[in-house]
């Protein structure tokens, strides 16, 4: 007990002496380590290269060599958390949205609100443990009793209060499938006499689920490795070099868990250089054929416009095709006992709302949309959340740097928008004024492959996913689109929930 008691503090002097923003703390951090390591005591060493497995660590932003702006989202964020995670440090790419995920996040889990602080984190595990995201359930089990939750709580969602068992079923449906949800889900939480929730609490709860189902999508996106002090973060053994192509090493690879390798374990080196200089000559010629697209809808839309049947029948289509776009490597994976505790029902997972015969009638956004209903609905209930949360949709759907791949000064808008709106129609969520066509032109099969599988089912998501789409742009670039994920499944889930409670209350 003494010995693991050890190795929890020496692996959490290395998160410190590596991913502290402050120096000071950094050098006295590697100070101790070194005098242990001279009594003869092993230090434990990063397992993971970088806060993801998908993005080289080169190209990520150092701790340390961080500019006046990014210094400060770090400093506040690891005064805040206590730590300087690897969402923080993958999210910096885009500061401005940093900054609002951390606000927004620091309100819903640390500022004056319905819920205590204890069911705050347990509810942020029940949320990321249906994803099977043992990163984000660690993360929030720490929390949890760094705040007096109750350790019993943790052996599995039987044991903790009937309150929040009764939380599972709205968690389970706006996980996997928030069309299903009625008023009379909503009715059964409120009127369950003395384990009943208030409009308040539920509101709360329900903002926390679907940011954890949508920050679920993130981690898996973008490939967020364990941290450093975390299990499965740290090792003690010493590292070994494996048998691959130097070119993995220039390119920031350090694994072979996703390449299929010869017989003998190792890739011609030529054959793969080729395959490298090959790709990218594609890939150059993938961009320049999106851009043309684009300018090609754009001059369309000036020409001419759809009309209302058109562009339902177009919305149809495409949501009827959404259905039929699923992974190859798409396998079932039993959650493990570690994370399927905190949460019922392991079998209920995603499934097509149209198939089976399930008729889901069409969520149309000019009957219950976010800025007209939501956020009000939002901001009555739980002050300042709703304007939170509006201030981060906006913020992702309206970033930009005007840039794509090598070219700048360039339009993003149209793309943004049917990536958003794609999200959207899987979800079974129609804007009457968008022309569905334009999906099929600007997102093509392994795009839509892999936004599909981080929205619906992210723990499903492989690097070979993240690395076939878009592949000459810049890792910013994906990390951007994952950003729009997140936001536009957590608004989807939202509408599905808000509605449903506008419904009860009407």
């Amino acid at each position: 007990a003494a010995r693991e008691g050890l190795s929890e503090v020496l692996a959490r002097l290395l998160m410190l002496s590596k991913r502290c923003p402050f120096p000071d703390v950094r050098e006295k951090s590697q100070a101790i380590l070194n005098g242990v390591q001279e009594l003869g005591i092993r230090i434990p060493r990063p397992l993971g290269h970088g806060p993801s497995r998908f993005i080289p660590e080169k190209e990520t932003i150092q701790v340390g060599n961080e500019g006046s702006t990014m210094h400060t989202l770090f400093a506040e964020s690891f005064a805040t958390l206590g730590r300087l995670d690897n969402v923080t440090l993958v999210m910096v790419f885009h500061p401005q949205y940093l900054e609002s995920f951390l606000k927004t996040q620091h309100y819903l889990l640390q500022m004056d609100g319905p819920l205590p602080l204890h069911y705050r984190h347990y509810i942020g595990i029940m949320a990321a443990a249906r994803h099977q995201c043992s990163y984000l359930v660690n993360l929030h089990v720490n929390d949890f009793l760094h705040v007096g939750g109750d350790p019993k709580w943790l052996n599995g969602l039987e044991n903790a209060p009937q309150k929040l068992q009764n939380l599972g079923e709205l968690n389970k449906m706006l996980a996997h499938r928030p069309w299903l949800i009625t008023k009379e889900h909503i009715e059964q939480l409120l009127k369950t006499e003395e384990n009943s929730w208030s409009l308040a609490e539920l509101i709360h709860a329900v903002v926390l689920l679907t940011h954890y189902h949508s920050l679920a999508s993130f981690t898996f996106g973008c490939g967020i490795s364990p941290e450093i002090d975390c299990e499965g973060g740290h090792t003690f053994r010493p590292p070994s070099v494996s048998n691959y192509c130097i070119c993995d090493i220039t390119n920031g690879y350090h694994g072979v868990d996703e390449i299929h390798a010869s017989p003998t374990g190792s890739i011609p080196v030529k054959i793969k250089c080729f395959s490298l200089l090959f790709k990218s000559t594609e890939s150059v010629c993938e961009v320049e054929a999106l851009m043309e697209k684009m300018k090609q809808l754009q001059e369309c839309r000036d020409e001419e416009e759809a009309s209302q049947e058109e562009m339902a029948t177009r919305f149809e289509r495409e949501k009827r095709e959404s259905m039929f776009v699923c992974s190859s490597e798409d396998e079932e994976s039993a959650p493990t006992r570690d994370v399927s505790r905190h949460f019922e029902d392991t079998s209920y997972g995603y499934k097509d709302f149209s198939r089976h015969g399930m008729h889901v009638p069409t969520f149309r956004v000019q009957d219950y949309s976010w800025e007209d209903h939501g956020y009000s609905l939002v901001n009555r209930l739980y002050p300042d959340v709703g304007q939170l949360l509006d201030e981060k949709f906006h913020i992702a759907y309206n970033l930009t740097y005007n840039t794509m791949a090598m070219h700048k000064d360039v339009d993003t808008s149209m793309l943004r928008r049917a990536i958003w709106n794609y999200i959207h129609c899987m979800f079974g969520i129609r804007y009457d004024d968008y022309d569905y066509g334009e999906i099929n032109q600007l997102l093509d099969r392994s795009f839509k492959v892999y936004i599909k599988t981080v929205v619906c089912t992210p723990e499903k998501t492989t690097k070979r996913m993240y690395d076939s789409f878009w592949r000459q742009f810049e890792h910013s670039e994906k990390v951007h689109v994952n950003l729009l994920l997140v936001e536009a499944r957590m608004q989807a889930e939202l509408l599905y929930a808000l509605r449903a409670i506008t419904r009860y209350m009407t």
